[in-house]
């Protein structure tokens, strides 16, 4: 593309699977970093090109797609002699290592700053794990669902009364991700504006999703309130602001200030509402929720979900509930660019979905994600190992 992408020049290796570390580098990839996926030949690579229902050939999924854009890939066994070598001339000439394993695996196969600092004292070592490096879990295995329980998200979703439910993608290891591409990328410029040495970055599944709590936790650790489930994906402390039904599906109403509570009285065609006393502040419609929503859905059961949407795009915060087919085929995107063509060797016509940021106006194009091992000989090449290096390598199953 035209612009100038703000990593170009940088490289990082990776070391991930399936999610967080995947998405981190996919992140980092999208915005022009040099990242090279390092996966174990003997293993078929990332699990994740073998997660299904849908796959491209031997060692390939659109789930693996949709996480690893951009990317190289080099197959590497860390266990020979040979593996460990090229590791090292690897790091020697990169910024950046992230990985995602259990916590006590960087350090036993030699992915930290400790092990690493004497061939490129300015390597950063990113480290995503369940729970830790130095905690008494970090040896145990963890994904995002079991991060969404034990933090307490499961609790607040769902309807009162109902079971705990799960946000259904996987947010925790989404933002883990993004968080961790930050801190990669601020170490490295760091060790690059300053004499400032290389570090590990560590970040927690469960320390993520415990600081996306937010104002739930401040509310429990300094008042002792938790909100519990709230009827109709409802706003804990502010109504109306949750689902509403409408003549053929639901609508999200969020009326956040006295202003929106009196566009949408407007909107309704209710003037009476704004006398009633029952809801004449915040405070006395969040007393009288259970009220406000029977009348508000009896008024929004009047007309479609579309229609309400012509009532009030761009005065009222609404928004329809859609289904993926639907938020996916939103004639909206193609305005907003957020679906990108990525020809695919195995799927000419695949489709993706685009970074999210703009560089000056512009959205970041993509390539398809790597097929296992596509680039070993060019990127070993680079390195500087000769033909004959290369051929030594493969025969004895390092690469």
């Amino acid at each position: 593309m035209s612009m100038h992408l703000p990593l170009k020049g940088l490289r990082v290796l990776s070391f991930d699977q399936y999610g967080a570390a995947p998405y981190c580098t996919m992140i980092m990839a999208d915005m022009g970093a040099d990242v090279i996926k390092i996966e174990n030949p003997g293993t078929g690579g990332d699990f994740a090109r073998d997660t299904g229902p849908y796959f491209l050939g031997d060692n390939d999924s659109l789930y693996f797609q949709s996480l690893n854009l951009n990317k190289r890939s080099l197959t590497l066994d860390l266990k020979t002699a040979d593996g460990r070598r090229i590791l090292h001339k690897l790091v020697a000439g990169s910024d950046a290592l992230v990985g995602n394993m259990r916590g006590n695996q960087p350090a036993k196969l030699g992915l930290d700053y400790a092990s690493l600092k004497s061939i490129n004292p300015k390597i950063v070592c990113g480290h995503i794990s369940a729970y830790g490096r130095d905690t008494s879990r970090a040896g145990w295995p963890g994904y995002d669902f079991l991060m969404q329980a034990e933090a307490g998200f499961m609790s607040v979703t769902g309807e009162p009364g109902g079971p705990p439910v799960r946000l259904s993608v996987s947010m925790v290891d989404f933002m883990t991700g993004t968080m961790m591409a930050y801190a990669v990328t601020a170490a490295v410029l760091a060790c690059k504006t300053s004499d400032a040495p290389g570090r590990d970055v560590d970040l927690s599944l469960m320390d993520l999703a415990l600081h996306q709590l937010t104002y739930m936790g401040h509310w429990y650790l300094n008042a002792g309130w938790t909100t519990g489930q709230v009827p109709r994906g409802a706003h804990a402390s502010i109504t109306p602001s949750q689902l509403q039904k409408t003549k053929d599906g639901w609508l999200f109403v969020m009326a956040q200030s006295p202003k929106f509570w009196e566009i949408l009285v407007d909107g309704l065609q209710m003037s009476q509402l704004a006398s009633d006393p029952r809801f004449i502040d915040m405070e006395s419609r969040l007393k009288n929720r259970d009220a406000i929503t029977k009348i508000l859905d009896d008024a929004f059961s009047t007309k479609t979900t579309a229609e309400w949407m012509e009532v009030f795009k761009g005065r009222l915060p609404v928004g329809p509930v859609n289904s993926i087919a639907q938020a996916l085929d939103n004639p909206f995107l193609q305005e907003t660019g957020m679906l990108q063509a990525v020809p695919h060797p195995d799927m000419p016509h695949m489709r993706a979905l685009t970074n999210p940021v703009k560089l000056d106006g512009e959205r970041m194009t993509s390539k398809h994600a790597p097929k296992l091992g596509q680039d070993t000989d060019a990127i070993l090449t680079e390195f500087g190992f000769t033909a004959a290096d290369i051929a030594a390598f493969h025969a004895g199953k390092a690469v």
